[in-house]
C-alpha cells in the first residue's frame, strides 16, 4: 500500500472510532437529574444561593442622624441588622446604633413582611435597662411607623412625655431580654423584652417598612444621644420569595 494510502486509511479509522463514541454517548446522554453530579454531590436547588428566611432586617433605606449621633457608625449597617443583642434588664447592650435628636432611621424585610395576625406583630429593640434595680428604667424613645410600599405611612401613636403612664405606644421602653447567646427567642412577645407593636393599630395588613423616628425630648450629649436602635423583629409575618410584590 502507498504511503498515501496509509494515512487515509489511518483517518478512517480515526474518524469511524470518534463517530462510534459519539453514538455510543448518544444512546446514554438522557439526564437522570436525580443521579446527582458526576463526583457524587447533589444538583443545586434553583434558589439554593438565597440565604435562610429570618425575621429581622435585611436593609438599611435611610439613615439620617440628628444631632449627638455617631455610636455604632463604624458597625454600620450590621449593626442594626440581624437579631438583638440584649442583655437583660439590668443592663443595655453596646451593640447598637445611635440616632442622635431626631434621628431617623428606615428598615426593610426582603424575606418575610409583617402582617396583621394575632397580638404583637412587630418587637422593636432598644437598650433600655433598669435604674438602681427598678422599678424605673433608662428609657429613650422613639416613634415607630411602618409602610408595606415606603411611600405611605402609618404612625403608631407615641406619649413621649407620659413618663407616669410608661411612654404607651413609643419604643425604646422595655428591657431586651432575647439574645442568640442566652437562646431567648426575638420572636416571642412573652420572653424576648423590646416594644411590640400590632399593625392593627393603624389599620394596615402588611408591613415591609419600619420607620423610627427619635422622640426628640431624650438625653443627648457626646455621641450616643436619643434613640439606640438595638433590632427589629418579625413576630407574625408571611413570606417574600412567593413572587408577591
Amino acid at each position: 500500500m502507498s504511503h498515501r494510502g496509509l494515512q487515509r486509511f489511518a483517518w478512517g479509522t480515526a474518524l469511524a472510532v470518534l463517530l462510534g463514541a459519539a453514538a455510543c454517548g448518544d444512546a446514554s446522554s438522557s439526564v437522570d437529574e436525580d443521579a446527582g453530579a458526576p463526583d457524587g454531590s447533589t444538583p443545586l436547588e434553583p434558589d439554593a444561593g438565597l440565604p435562610p428566611e429570618d425575621p429581622y432586617a435585611d436593609e438599611v433605606v435611610l439613615f439620617e442622624p440628628g444631632d449627638s449621633a455617631g455610636f455604632g457608625q463604624d458597625r454600620f449597617p450590621d449593626v442594626v441588622l440581624g437579631p438583638p443583642s440584649g442583655l437583660g434588664p439590668d443592663n443595655g447592650s453596646l451593640d447598637v446604633l445611635s440616632l442622635g435628636r431626631g434621628g431617623t432611621i428606615v428598615l426593610r424585610f426582603t424575606d418575610l413582611a409583617v402582617v396583621d395576625g394575632p397580638g404583637v406583630d412587630l418587637l422593636v429593640f432598644e437598650n433600655t435597662f433598669l435604674v438602681a434595680g427598678g422599678p424605673a428604667t433608662y428609657s429613650e424613645r422613639g416613634i415607630v411607623s411602618v409602610s408595606d410600599d415606603g411611600v405611605t405611612w402609618y404612625d403608631f401613636p407615641c406619649a413621649t412625655t407620659d413618663a407616669a403612664g410608661g411612654y404607651p405606644g413609643c419604643a425604646g421602653v422595655a428591657t431586651v431580654q432575647a439574645n442568640p447567646a442566652n437562646g431567648v427567642s426575638a420572636t416571642d412577645p412573652a420572653v424576648a423584652g423590646g416594644d411590640g407593636f400590632d399593625l392593627a393599630t393603624v389599620g394596615l395588613e402588611r408591613a415591609r417598612y419600619v420607620r423610627i423616628v427619635d422622640a426628640g425630648n431624650n438625653r443627648y450629649g457626646g455621641t450616643s444621644g436619643g434613640f439606640d436602635l438595638d433590632a427589629v423583629a418579625v413576630v407574625n409575618g408571611e413570606s417574600l420569595r412567593s413572587g408577591t410584590p
